[in-house]
């Protein structure tokens, strides 16, 4: 039973990542998982990533570099306000300027990074590095 459709989309990457897969399916598909990707994507943890439309909910297909150590969902999804986004990097980065946290902000799905130039908080989805 799926109860948080990016948690599980993020673990089949981890899990294809350490098996040394070039390529993964992650079912269902959610729009939400799609933004995290391009985000994954802009920052170079992915390749690239394709919507396959099967009649159901849909399926993405995701070619890997082998660029992520680990990655992950955040729950609770804190609420970050961005003069505070550093704390959290603090807790749930391994270090300072290596990998990056994915925001759901008023102006999309970010980065840490992103967030911080527009001066724009939200709240955290997941951690990439």
């Amino acid at each position: 039973m799926l109860m948080d459709p990016l948690n599980d989309a993020l673990v089949v990457i981890k899990n294809a990542e350490r098996m040394g897969k070039r390529e993964c399916v992650v079912i269902p598909a959610s729009k939400l998982a799609g933004r995290v990707f391009s985000v994954m994507v802009e920052y170079g943890y992915i390749k690239s990533f394709e919507y396959i439309n099967d009649g159901k909910a849909g399926k993405y297909k995701i070619s890997l570099k082998g660029a992520i150590n680990d990655c992950g969902a955040v729950k609770p999804r804190y609420s970050v306000k961005s003069k505070n986004i550093e704390k959290y990097e603090a807790r749930l980065l391994p270090a300072q300027d290596y990998g990056i946290l994915i925001l759901t902000t008023t102006e999309g799905v970010i980065s840490n990074t992103k967030a911080r130039e527009h001066g724009v908080g939200g709240k955290i989805l997941a951690y990439v590095y």
